[in-house]
């Protein structure tokens, strides 16, 4: 659907079914807080921006291309921006309000009590507070006004604009937005990339399952050697991970806090490559951040003009400034490090439940009480407690607190400013210096022909005893054990007992380095954490560049744009062989398995929507995981959440516990034999039968289908660099390559604008299926779409 009169067809169809006929799922407690579905609905049909609007920052034009991107231009940064906030709230002002309602704790207001437990969460988390920390910092630096300028852009947008569908749907009126949401939505996409409470998740099996297990099923490292930088001398290395000292927290609260942890299997790819490798001798750089995939996208894309620079790319709504893109001097990615950056803390309470013992001390947490406002039902008084490490979180009668890099002022909003106005390496080496979370892997070239890897964010030292100890395991707080010096919760840090930024895992002018999310580095002087991902996007990203480099052929952009769509599994490369001979000697194999096994015979490993070898493969791939773990960890009442990653499924030995009852070979034959079960009952032809971007949802989508994207056959899966993973929805969120000063081309996983109605709502949804990619050129060239006039402040 790409087309206005398309878009109020299934709307009216919608009308004229009444709100039963909108309910597809079985979500109907969110359904019953729409507003009616009246002729107030059409009032977001004909939402179009204005012309002509006052600005009291200055002069500024707004060019919308034909992918629906703003082009933004003005002498003064701040009249640019306030053009920003504009233009960002009248494409995806539902976005933003929804996820600052996500951060505050304040859904349940406009959506009832569905949502209560979320919003209990993120209120005793406090987000917000530490979002007014970062501010009470940012206000004073040359990004507070800009930020200001933003959020009057923001307001007057929803003072003078009409207000997109969702609004009419759920009958509420936004709040005016300020600097401090701005701070919270940099709260907000760190928590979604850091916030990880595996510690406690790990302490769990290891209460059920025991000690050897855990070191079985989540090994601190993975036997592979494809590290980001493969080239690293070695240092001392991290501390040894105590295993013996873990304490298993109450799987009620464990349970409870998985719910809003970091969602499983996020990552991404990226890389540089140095110009000696390119036909122009300029370096290039490639990212596709892997988030999670909605209606619209997590991005948002645009190009800003100012007198100190010209950068386009992509930014969160929300958040003023472009994050991952290029200037006319350099290109820069992101992906994520997975460091550990919260800890967990066990305390001894009194009987009143008021204090709790530190260092020899009893203290009364500071405590507040709050009141979560339930639309439709009766409102919620909560009290937030924080000891010293930070948030109290209870549940079940169950107490942990929490420590979190991003619950205190950050300046990463200084260093993403700063890296749009950077003129080179150094620049942007100095902006980085301020990026205090999420973690990330930074990778940036310029047309100087200069190269970097960084790894961005805070890293705690944690002691216990004077002794340096690993993150991933509770801590006890009353005895002071592994506490971060120069952290104040709430407050300005001044991370003296993290680690420096000269020791953290870089690599200055290197000439190419790939990130994937696998461990950074064999031997890192510091702890950095466990939580890596498999190595099977790392391998075969630098098995294509290694190639390529030895072949002397150069690596120019074309070149890049197909190893982002690469769709090898190494998962099948590794398994497949070893499956055929299992099936080849087991005398019980018969008929049933013929058309599966030719099926794996002619495969090329590659997960490609119209492959038949590609599906048998998917859903043996599935059968096998829960064959191995599922009798085990029911048995323990763990479920699939708790499931080890899928290098650890591959690499189990024969002898492992886990094929004390069954072969691994005989586990093997049965898991293939359940999938072509599978498969007929289903009816599935070819890959893309099963793999659809179905998933993909508009946050009211079950509600109202009409909102989500099509639903199509796509390629990829969770090992792949064409990364797509249906179960979860979590893909390429951004696709991008840059050569800078010569050639720059993206694509969106669907659209620019969340306005149902705009044809930029969708318009490049099945380019991104289909591996398109269109120019991120950096001119304002077209008709003015909105002049921002002189006006009063």
């Amino acid at each position: 659907m790409t087309d206005d009169t398309t878009r109020r067809a299934v709307l009216a169809g919608a009308l004229a079914a009444g709100v039963g006929g909108l309910s597809l799922s079985s979500a109907r407690d969110l359904l019953e807080s729409f507003a009616p579905l009246s002729g107030t609905a059409w009032d977001a049909a004909d939402r179009e921006l204005s012309e002509t609007v006052e600005s009291p920052y200055g002069a500024a034009t707004i060019r919308i291309d034909g992918d629906g991107v703003p082009h933004v231009g003005a002498d003064d940064e701040a009249a640019a921006y306030f053009a920003v906030g504009y233009v960002q709230a009248f494409d995806r002002l539902f976005q933003l309000d929804l996820q600052r309602r996500v951060m505050r704790g304040e859904l349940s207001a406009v959506v009832g009590s569905a949502t209560l437990q979320s919003d209990e969460f993120h209120v005793a988390m406090d987000f917000a507070s530490a979002a007014e920390a970062t501010w009470d910092v940012a206000s004073e630096t040359s990004v507070g006004p800009l930020v200001e300028a933003y959020a009057d852009g923001v307001d007057a947008a929803i003072e003078r604009e009409q207000l997109p569908l969702e609004f009419e749907l759920l009958g509420y009126e936004p709040e005016p937005w300020t600097p401090v949401d701005t701070m919270l939505m940099e709260k907000q996409i760190s928590w979604t990339l850091t916030g990880n409470f595996g510690e406690l998740r790990r302490a769990l099996v290891a209460d059920r399952l025991g000690d050897d297990t855990v070191g079985e099923l989540y090994p601190d490292r993975m036997d592979h050697d494809v590290p980001i930088l493969r080239d690293a001398g070695a240092g001392d290395g991290p501390p040894d991970r105590d295993g013996s000292r873990r304490t298993a927290v109450d799987p009620a609260l464990t349970g409870w806090l998985s719910q809003f942890e970091s969602p499983p299997g996020i990552g991404s790819n990226s890389w540089v490559v140095a110009g000696e490798y390119t036909s122009s001798g300029t370096p290039i750089v490639a990212n596709d951040p892997h988030l999670s995939l909605s209606t619209p996208p997590v991005w948002y894309e645009q190009h800003v003009e100012t007198a100190e620079t010209a950068v386009r790319g992509v930014t969160f709504p929300g958040v003023p400034f472009v994050i991952i893109g290029a200037n006319e001097r350099g290109a820069w990615g992101f992906t994520n490090v997975g460091a550990d950056v919260l800890d967990c803390y066990t305390y001894e309470i009194d009987a009143d439940g008021e204090r709790y013992r530190y260092r020899g001390e009893w203290r009364e947490f500071e405590t507040e009480t709050c009141e979560i406002v339930v639309a439709g039902g009766e409102n919620r008084t909560t009290t937030v407690r924080k000891s010293v490490h930070g948030p109290v979180i209870e549940r079940e009668g169950q107490t942990i607190g929490v420590a979190w890099t991003g619950l205190t002022a950050t300046r990463t909003t200084e260093a993403i400013h700063e890296y749009g106005r950077s003129d080179g390496l150094e620049d942007v080496l100095e902006a980085t210096r301020q990026f205090d979370l999420p973690t990330q892997n930074l990778v940036y070239a310029d047309a100087d022909g200069r190269t970097l890897y960084y790894a961005t964010g805070k890293l705690p030292i944690r002691t216990v005893d004077g002794d340096p100890v690993s993150g991933d395991r509770l801590f006890d707080g009353s005895a002071g054990e592994g506490e971060w010096d120069g952290f104040t919760p709430y407050g300005e840090s001044s991370w003296e007992g993290f680690v420096p930024f000269e020791e953290k895992p870089h690599a200055i002018d290197p000439d190419y380095v790939a990130t994937a999310n696998q461990r950074v580095v064999d031997d890192p002087d510091h702890y950095v954490g466990v939580d890596y991902a498999p190595p099977y996007r790392g391998t075969r990203i630098y098995d294509v560049l290694d190639e390529r480099a030895r072949s002397g052929e150069p690596m120019d952009p074309d070149f890049h744009r197909d190893l982002q769509r690469d769709v090898r599994d190494e998962r099948a490369v590794r398994l497949v062989p070893e499956l055929l001979e299992a099936v080849a000697a087991d005398p019980e194999t018969s008929e049933d398995l013929a058309d599966a096994v030719d099926a794996l015979e002619a495969w090329d490993y590659r997960m490609d929507r119209a492959s038949r070898g590609a599906l048998v493969f998917a859903r043996w791939m599935a059968h096998f995981r829960r064959a191995i773990l599922e009798p085990t960890f029911e048995e323990a009442d763990l479920d699939e959440s708790y499931y080890p990653n899928d290098w650890v499924l591959a690499t189990l030995p024969a002898d492992s516990r886990f094929f004390a009852d069954c072969s691994r070979e005989e586990t093997m034959v049965a898991a293939l034999r359940e999938a072509t079960a599978e498969i007929d009952d289903e009816d599935w032809e070819r890959y893309g039968d099963w793999n659809t971007t179905g998933a993909i949802a508009h946050p009211l989508g079950g509600e109202a289908p009409f909102l989500d994207y099509d639903e199509v056959p796509a390629d990829g899966s969770s090992a792949t660099v064409d990364n797509y993973r249906v179960a979860d929805a979590v893909g390429s969120s951004w696709r991008m390559v840059v050569q800078p000063g010569e050639d720059a081309s993206a694509i969106l996983p669907g659209g620019n604008s969340g306005d149902y109605f705009s044809p930029h709502y969708d318009d490049q949804f099945r380019r991104w299926v289909d591996g398109e990619y269109r120019s991120m050129d950096r001119t304002l060239e077209g008709d003015v779409a909105v002049r921002f006039a002189e006006g009063s402040r």
